[in-house]
């Protein structure tokens, strides 16, 4: 019995170092001190390295344009600041089911906006906070309604689609994922302050992150799924399955890339979207069909409201909000 016991301990010490082999043993390609800027990479057709945004006008605000983190064309990580605080959501609620309706198999994703066991920082920005200086983000983070349904095997569209101001996706915390862009069309990872998860709220209270976030499960582990976009794809985490980091130069034009993954419960070669340190951070362009959305901007609640799949003449987003507050859109 006592031979077992210790035989079961060996194994469990050797998954376990695997595991921190698998986690650890990474290769970072990007240098942190310098990354590119994305200021004025905006597109109206699927382009590498670029947004392509359903949005042509901005209407500016949000923090300011000179931060003491970007230098030119590139952008120091390591000297950017955070929001101050730490503060929890037990009221937070997400979850993922599956539905099926006459042989049509969805992903049903619903939540309340809020981030599951994920800390943010204060909103508003107080005065006191050193990121006020350059950021202040006078929107307090409310709880939303937020309703998808999301194709279990989405299709690849025959040509890519413009992504909105807003909502493109959802992190599997329950927190919405953001395009690359502020209020102003700039790289909103490099010009805004945000917490130390790098999420913010925008003028309806609505808590996201536009990029990475450290306080994402496996961001950085290898090809682990991290979230959905809004067209059902998959959004994956930043290493291959070597632990080498991917960049703009191994993605297409939508940001996304065809390898082995795990995807609804199996290994699988799908086309997914990745998660990366460079802009444009999460998604350039919709590879698949994106939900028809039609949020009601009234608050609270705000979210993903009366989804539906793209219809053939109709326009995928309604017009933007009325201009007003301070943050993203």
């Amino acid at each position: 019995m006592r031979l077992l016991a210790l035989v079961f301990v060996a194994a469990l010490l050797s998954v376990a170092v695997v595991h921190a082999q698998e986690t650890s043993e990474r290769t970072d390609v990007l240098n942190v001190h310098q990354l590119p800027l994305g200021d004025g990479r905006i597109s109206a057709e699927p382009r590498a390295g670029y947004v392509m945004s359903c949005t042509t006008s901005f209407r500016g605000g949000g923090a300011r344009a000179d931060v003491p983190w970007i230098h030119g064309d590139v952008w120091d990580l390591t000297q950017k600041i955070s929001v101050a605080g730490r503060v929890m959501w037990p009221q937070a609620q997400f979850k993922i089911t599956v539905e099926s309706i006459d042989r049509v198999v969805s992903r049903i994703i619903e939540g309340n906006g809020l981030p599951v066991n994920t800390p943010t920082g204060n909103f508003p920005i107080s005065p006191a906070d050193i990121a006020f200086q350059f950021d202040r983000n006078p929107n307090s983070i409310e709880p939303q309604q937020v309703f998808l349904r999301l194709p279990m095997n989405p299709r690849i569209a025959v040509s890519p689609s413009c992504v909105p101001m807003g909502m493109i996706g959802v992190a599997l915390n329950g927190v919405a994922i953001y395009n690359a862009l502020d209020a102003d069309g700039r790289d909103a990872v490099a010009h805004e302050v945000q917490d130390r998860c790098n999420g913010h709220p925008q003028m309806r209270g609505q808590y996201h992150y536009h990029g990475p976030s450290p306080c994402l499960p496996q961001e950085t582990a290898r090809e682990q799924l991290i979230g959905y976009a809004l067209d059902g794809l998959g959004i994956y985490s930043m290493s291959d399955a070597q632990g080498r980091e991917l960049t703009d130069a191994d993605l297409d034009e939508c940001h996304g890339r065809n390898s082995v993954v795990e995807w609804n419960g199996r290994r699988q070669n799908v086309y997914h979207y990745v998660l990366t340190r460079e802009y444009p951070y999460t998604i350039g362009c919709f590879r698949g069909m994106p939900l028809l959305t039609r949020p009601n901007f009234g608050r609270p609640p705000f979210g993903m409201r009366g989804l539906r799949p793209e219809m053939p003449g109709m326009p995928l987003f309604p017009p933007s909000p009325p201009s007003g507050g301070s943050s993203d859109f």
